[in-house]
This record gives C-alpha cells, structure tokens and sequence, in this order.
C-alpha cells in the first residue's frame, strides 16, 4: 500500500512537472517569435555596416555600386554604411547565416529566398511601414506570404516581377513582313504573335541558310522556360496553389500538349537545344545575326545590348533593333501545324525577385531602413532604367509603360504561374529537364520513340513519379 501510495505521489510530481516544463516552453517559443517580430523599433542602429547580396547582372551594370553609394550618402549621419557582400548571388544563407558569415540583406527569386522560412533564416518583416507597401500588387505580396499557425507572415518585399520574354532582331525580319508576315494587317509581325508563325518562319530561315542560321532558338532543356508549354494545357507544378507536394502535376490535363510543342519546336533548331549551350551563346549570336529569336527574362535586356555594340553596331542601333514582346500565343489544338482551333494566350513561369532580411543581422533596424530605401520609387526607377527590369512597383511600372503594365497585368491576371515557394521545388527541375533535353534529343537524331501521344503522355507521368519519389521516397525535400 505504501508502495502504491508513494508511486502515485511520483506519477503526480511527474505529470506536475511535465505540465509546469510545457508551460515555460510554451512561453519560450512564444516569447522567441515576439521577440523576432519585435526586432524591427523603429530605432536605427548606429555605426553599422551591412553586407548587402546582389545578383551579378546589378553588379556588372553599375546599379549596385550606384545605389550603395547613394544609400550610404542617405544615412552617413547615423554612420550606416552598406557594402557588396563580395559572395555568390546564389550563397545559401541557411549554411553561411547561423556562423556569422552570412549577408545582412539578401536580393533573389522568392523561391529561392522562401525556402529559408522553414528553419526561420530571414524575417518576418513590417511591410507596412515601407514606401512601397501600397504600390505592389497582393499577387506580387503573397509570393512572399507564409502562413505558421492563425497567422500570416510578409518575408520578402517585391522588387520585379520576372516572366519569360521573346527578344528579337527587328533588323532581321524580312523585307516583306507587312505583305507577307501579317495576315491580320494589324501592324505586327505574325512571327511575334503566334508560335506557329514563329515556327514556320524559323522553317524558312533554316532551310535557306542551309543550317547556318536559325529563327527561334533556345536550350529546351531549361525546365523555367519549358515548363510553361506545359502549364498552358493544364499541367502544374504542385497541387493545391504550389502547396501539396503529394500531388505532383505536369502530366495533367492536356499537358502531354507541352511536349508535342517542344517537339515540333526543336526540330528547327540543332542539339544544342538538348543542353545548355544555346542559353550561354544567345547573346553573342544574337548579336552575330545567327539567331533571330529568343526566350529569357526582362532583367538581361542590357546584355543583348551589350553583345551588339560589341560586335560593331552603335549603342543606338542596337537599342532600336533589340525588341522585347511578351510571349506568342499558342495552339488551342497544341499542334503547331494547326491553326484550325485559334490561339491562347502562353501561361509560363515566373517568379518575383526581392528582398529579404537575414534572421542573424545585428541591425535589424538598419537594415530595414536599407530595403527601404532599396523598394523606393526613385531607386526601382533607376534599377529599371540600367538593368531593363519589370518593376513590382505599380507606380514605376506604370509610367514606364508597354510591357512593364503589361507583365503586372500578366500576374495579376494568372497567366503568370508564380514558383512555389516551397523547398521541395529544387526536386523539380532535373526530372523535367531530362525529359525535355530527350524530346529534343529524339527528334534531331531521328530516334522517334517520342512520337505518339501516348508515348509523350507516359513519359509526362513518368517525369511526375521521378519528382515524388525525389521529394517523398527518397528523403528530397
């Protein structure tokens, strides 16, 4: 009995602690999320300096050095000062941040960049209080919205948005165009309008320079960019908005469509299509004439530019003749030779490159006031002017016009498949890309195996299983 009596007094002591254990781990955790909320006061710190990550193309064109320097100008009262971080635009924070070798604010894509929540890398951030809160776009916000528990957290602050784009060498369209090349006489050269017309004259351009030039040329093997002939039939990346990765969707709906689009379109380039060459060379060859067309992003047009002056043309020629459009419409009937079913507008993939703030700044404050002034109406103006970006900012999109407005309404409208921001993304790209490099690959060596629909939808599902098993079988997250 007194055994008894003396366990049970135990069993109580014990259950007594464990509650009171909970409790202040409870009031622990909370307190450690109130105080990451509460690092933003308002209260600059003084003499600091802040390691600020840029991707290489602000560096090579200037704008990082431009907007350091006019930063530093800004806030030299209060002995802030930012400088380059001097590291890889794709440094991982999640290795360098927790050992002090980290950036204190970091600019990349919002998958790239959202991927860091999960281990509470960046953080949470008081929007409200920024310049630009009002002037993005909810579709551009929420590429940087997290939900833990009943609240919503904002860790990114929008800077441009990012979709792919035709560039084009107006100089090389032919003579003819208006007579020939636009059937709807509406002013605008059919071959930038619509896939098939673009398809068709890289034919033409193929055949009379004997293989030695091309119309329409990109590295189809670039899951980003090839991703959206899939999209546009249907197909998706994860299910339920980009969240559930048990549910893994390229192969569904039409999107075997995708894959007959990539087919068609890599028999009128060579194999280098199948790898990365194209991609490296485009703006070099371009610039040679070799190439006609095009797909990258808004933020390289100053490379193509670049590329042009270097092959012999002035800076203002090549500005003239360097054409950016938004993406051609595709075939209702996914068949490239068939035009019978009209055209849709193109859904590719896209992302919204920002801002973050590294969870182990020792200034929070300074830092915020950075991406502050980094967000501003002038600086985003500026960034677009040098680097050719799509800003977030409705205000400069807006004055910018043409294809500024355009891609916001692009995003806003969805025919713009934001990334997920989710980790298990990485686990996407080498199943589909390896899919697309074999299309390729099958057609230009006469293999055929890639034929049917059935032979591409198989394969489609396939690229599916590969990329659950990365994520779930085999311990990829």
């Amino acid at each position: 009995m007194r055994r008894t009596l003396t366990a049970l007094i135990s069993h109580i002591v014990l259950v007594v602690a464990l509650i009171v254990t909970v409790g202040v781990l409870g009031v622990v955790a909370a307190n450690v999320e109130t105080t990451r909320n509460e690092k933003f006061t308002g209260v600059l710190e003084h003499n600091v300096t802040l390691r600020i990550l840029e991707n290489d193309t602000a560096k090579e064109q200037g704008y990082l050095k431009e907007l350091l320097d006019a930063f530093n100008a800004e806030y030299a009262e209060y002995g802030i000062k930012a400088v380059d971080a001097n590291m890889d635009q794709y440094t991982d924070l999640e290795k360098g941040g927790p050992f002090g070798y980290g950036p204190d604010v970091l600019y990349q894509a919002n998958d790239a960049l959202m991927k860091y929540v999960d281990g509470k890398h960046i953080l949470p951030l008081p929007v409200e209080k920024l310049e630009c809160a009002d002037q993005v776009e909810d579709a551009a916000w929420n590429a940087y919205r997290a939900t833990v528990g009943n609240d919503t957290y904002t860790l990114g602050v929008p800077v441009n948005i990012q979709q792919p784009l035709l560039y084009y060498r107006a100089d090389l369209l032919p003579d003819n165009w208006e007579e020939e090349w636009d059937d709807d006489k509406n002013g605008v050269p059919d071959m930038i309008e619509n896939w098939t017309d673009l398809y068709r004259f890289s034919q033409s351009i193929r055949a009379s320079s004997g293989g030695t030039k091309y119309g329409y040329m990109k590295s189809l093997n670039d899951g980003y960019f090839a991703s959206g002939y899939f999209l546009s039939y249907g197909g998706y990346v994860f299910g339920n908005g980009g969240r559930d990765t048990t549910d893994v969707g390229f192969s569904k709906g039409d999107g075997y469509k995708g894959a007959k689009i990539i087919r068609q379109l890599a028999s009128v380039m060579n194999l280098e299509c199948t790898e990365d060459t194209i991609t490296r060379n485009s703006y070099s060859r371009m610039a040679q004439g070799t190439y006609f067309a095009t797909m990258t992003t808004p933020d390289v047009y100053t490379m193509f530019v670049k590329e042009m002056v270097n092959a012999g043309y002035t800076q203002e020629y090549a500005l003239e003749n360097i054409k950016t459009v938004d993406v051609p419409r595709l075939p209702v009937s996914g068949d490239l030779e068939d035009e019978s079913e009209g055209f849709k507008d193109m859904t590719v993939m896209g992302g919204v490159n920002g801002y973050a703030i590294s969870s182990y700044t020792k200034a929070p404050n300074a830092a915020l006031a950075f991406v502050n002034f980094a967000t501003s109406y002038k600086m985003i103006g500026r960034r677009a002017a040098l680097l050719g970006i799509s800003p977030a900012r409705k205000d400069v999109a807006t004055e910018l016009g043409g294809l500024n407005e355009t891609i916001n309404e692009n995003l806003a409208g969805g025919t713009i498949y934001v990334m997920p921001s989710v980790r298990a993304l990485a686990q996407v790209w080498t199943p589909l890309q390896t899919f697309c490099a074999k299309i390729a690959d099958d057609v230009l060596t006469g293999k055929n195996m890639l034929v049917t629909d059935d032979a591409l939808k198989s394969g489609l599902m396939n690229v599916d299983k590969q990329i659950y098993d990365a994520i779930h079988t085999l311990g990829g997250s």
